[in-house]
Parts: structure tokens; C-alpha cells; sequence
């Protein structure tokens, strides 16, 4: 496929089958991420560490820690084995992390192989969240529509699901193993039935992908040059800043609710609720919207709106109030990660390690972001802290300008705000 070909030669139909094998791909990686978090008071009792969040919190580090690593190392296999083997390998390795987890949990009782397992699970999870995105929008291109909103959306959806099947199986009484071992068996029959659908040619628009003969050096070489082009440096703004306020949301506002505006913890759970709700709405109608007012304007207005909202989250008053907010900030974040993705992946040569590069950057957001809140929060006040997400979100919408579509390529769609 050719960023340079927006009018495909294959059928609608081949198109939409690839198109949906593409957000069956997303619901996988977000049904096997929340499966794990669903199940942890589960393994932590099963490991008997008993109220201690820091040894739970260096478990969680190590699987942040493989998805960075499956984050860098995603591109160079993307290029040497293309999609096919690239993505049904990453779920593959996601499901054998999924039931190391679990039998360490319940079975044999180790820290190591739960700490083992996690690190297999955000490795492949990292490996496989960049190759989808570049085959999310080589379909997209193909297609001529803005589709990433909506593969996004589709994460989330595999997250809802993945945490309501946890606690339906955590309410029942089933053991963490057998839970997690159902969800991995899912997860590897899925993507290779899913896979089909996907198109065999390594051609993803990477100048290196039809030279396999270049060598190891040389294109790392060319991985890494990728940094040096400032596009790509303020695209990575935009979604530090988006990536940033999302993972800051997950992570306190519930507590920020309970403990800066003085509410009850169901009270905070149902605001946190209000904000994924807005998010996922957000990502599903955000689609027709850049087709219609181009990425540049929909990343200023949503940036805007975020920030609006944080800012009246933050200054607080009546409950209503406060939900107000919690909604404008889950709309304001809800196309920065997704858009970014897209504007990385267009009007340029080597799409897959420009992909990899700003979704390190927003990875690095989601796991250095929630413990700079803490920090900042025990010193200043969380609610408080929260102004440093407020500056970021600004940063991004100073930064829109630079996912505006590239001249060098046709864009999926058209931007009447360039």
C-alpha cells in the first residue's frame, strides 16, 4: 500500500474486512490490559503482599517498563516480518504473559513469575499497540475517512469489557488463573482468525521495508533519525500534553474528587465515570468531525475544551459543577493520541518508526505522568497538581499546527483548517 494512493484497487468489501480485523485487533489489546487490572487485588492476595501499594506499584513498573521496550522494538520488526507475523506474534507473547500472571498468582505463589509475566504482557502489548496503529492508518488512508478516533474507541471498548468480565469472574469466585488463561486462549485465536483479513504485503510506506538486505545498523541508523524532524518533536507535544491529561484522569481524579472536593469514594468513582464515558463518546463521533474540520481545529478545539474543563475541575464549587468539568476534560483528550498517531504515520518516509516514536512519547506520559501528580500532590495539594496537566494541554494546542496532513502525501482526509 502507498500513502500516495488514498483510491484503493481492492474491493469495499476487502477494505471494510481489513478495517474491522483492524479494531478487532484493538479491542484485544484493550480486553487483555484491563483483564490484568481487573484481577489485582486478586494477585496481590495471591502473593500475600498484603496493603503494601509500593510492592504492587514495582510489579505494574515492570510491565510499563516492557511496553517500552516492545515500544522501540516494534518497528524493526514491523519492517523485517511485516504485520502478519508482527501483531499475531505480539498477542501470542501478550497470552503467554496473561497466563504466567495467572499461575504465578494462584498456582505457584511467585513474585517472579507474576513480575515475568507482566513484563511479556506490556512487552507485547507495546509491540503490538505500534503495529496496529500503522496498519490503522494504512487502512485508513486506503479508505479515504478518519478512522483512528474510532480504533481508539474500539481499545476502550476492549478495556470495558475486559473489566467487566474481571468482575463478574472476581464476584464469582473464579480463580485468577483460570480466568486469565480464558482471556489469553481469546485473545491468540482472535488475532490469528483476525489476521487473515489483514493484507500480506510489507509495504507499510517505510523506505527500508522493501529492502531486507539493508543492514541491522543501518536501519536502526534510519530509526532513529526519525528524531531529528521537528514535525514529529511537536506532534510528540500534542500528545504528551493529551496522553498526560488521560493517564492523570485514570489514575486520581477519583481521589481528587473524594479528597479536594470533599465527596464520598462512590461518588468519586462515579465522576471518574462521567470522564471515561466522555472520552470513549468523544473518540467514537470524532471521526466525522476531523473529516469535517481537519485535524489542526479539532485538536484546538478539544485541547481548548480539556483545558477549560480541568480548569473548572480544579477551582471546584457545586457537584454539578465538577462533573461539568470531568466531562469537558474527557472530551479535550479524547483525539490527541489517536490524531497523533495519524499525523506521525502520513507524508513521509519510514511510517512505523515515526509511529513508535510518538507513541513512546505518550506511553512515557501514561507512566511518568500519574507518580509526578503524586509527588506534586503531597507537596502542593492534588487538585493543585493538577495545573502542571493544564500547562501541558496548552502546550498541545500551541503545538496543533504540526498534524496538520502533509503536502508531500494525499491525506486521508481533507483539512479545512490547514
Amino acid at each position: 500500500m502507498s500513502q500516495t494512493t488514498p483510491t484503493s484497487t481492492r474491493s469495499r468489501r476487502e477494505l471494510l474486512a481489513w478495517r474491522n480485523a483492524v479494531f478487532v485487533i484493538f479491542i484485544l489489546s484493550g480486553l487483555s490490559l484491563a483483564s490484568w487490572v481487573a484481577r489485582i487485588p486478586g494477585v496481590r492476595d495471591g502473593l500475600e503482599l498484603g496493603k503494601d501499594p509500593s510492592a504492587v506499584g514495582l510489579l505494574i513498573l515492570g510491565m510499563s517498563i516492557g511496553a517500552i521496550v516492545g515500544l522501540a522494538a516494534s518497528s524493526p520488526i514491523l519492517i523485517r516480518f511485516g504485520p502478519h507475523k508482527g501483531m499475531v506474534a505480539g498477542l501470542f507473547i501478550v497470552s503467554v504473559g496473561l497466563v504466567l500472571v495467572g499461575v504465578g498468582a494462584s498456582v505457584a505463589h511467585s513474585v517472579p513469575v507474576v513480575a515475568i509475566g507482566l513484563i511479556l504482557l506490556g512487552f507485547g502489548n507495546g509491540m503490538v499497540d505500534v503495529m496496529m496503529n500503522v496498519e490503522g492508518t494504512a487502512v485508513e488512508r486506503e479508505i479515504g475517512k478518519t478512522l483512528m478516533p474510532l480504533m481508539h474507541a474500539c481499545f476502550s471498548l476492549g478495556t470495558v469489557i475486559g473489566a467487566g468480565v474481571g468482575a463478574a469472574a472476581a464476584a464469582l469466585g473464579i480463580d485468577v488463573s483460570w480466568h486469565l488463561a480464558v482471556i489469553a486462549v481469546v485473545v491468540a485465536v482472535s488475532i490469528v482468525i483476525a489476521v487473515r483479513y489483514v493484507p500480506r504485503e510489507a509495504d507499510l510506506g517505510d523506505e527500508v521495508a522493501e529492502k531486507p538486505a539493508v543492514p541491522f545498523r543501518q536501519r536502526m541508523r534510519d530509526g532513529l533519525a526519525v528524531w531529528a524532524d521537528w514535525r514529529l518533536i511537536l506532534i510528540g507535544v500534542v500528545m504528551l500534553g493529551m496522553a498526560f491529561g488521560e493517564g492523570s484522569a485514570n489514575d486520581w481524579i477519583s481521589l481528587a474528587v473524594v479528597d479536594g472536593h470533599d465527596q464520598s469514594n462512590s461518588t468519586g468513582a462515579l465522576v471518574f465515570g462521567f470522564f471515561v464515558a466522555a472520552m470513549t463518546l468523544g473518540r467514537v463521533l470524532g471521526g466525522p468531525i476531523v473529516d469535517r474540520i481537519g485535524r489542526v481545529l479539532a485538536i484546538r478545539i478539544t485541547a481548548g475544551l480539556g483545558a477549560a474543563g480541568l480548569l473548572i475541575f480544579i477551582l471546584g464549587g457545586p457537584l454539578w459543577l465538577v462533573v461539568i468539568g470531568t466531562v469537558l476534560w474527557g472530551f479535550g483528550v479524547s483525539l490527541g493520541f489517536p490524531l497523533g498517531m495519524s499525523a506521525a504515520a502520513d507524508g513521509a518516509a519510514n511510517p512505523a518508526a515515526r509511529v513508535s516514536a510518538v507513541a513512546i512519547i505518550g506511553y512515557c506520559a501514561f507512566l511518568v505522568g500519574p507518580p509526578v501528580i503524586g509527588f506534586l500532590g503531597k507537596e502542593f495539594g492534588l487538585l493543585n497538581a493538577l495545573y502542571l496537566v493544564l500547562v501541558l494541554l496548552v502546550a498541545a494546542f500551541v503545538a496543533a499546527g504540526a498534524v496538520r496532513p502533509s503536502t508531500t502525501a494525499a491525506p486521508a482526509a481533507a483539512d479545512p483548517a490547514a
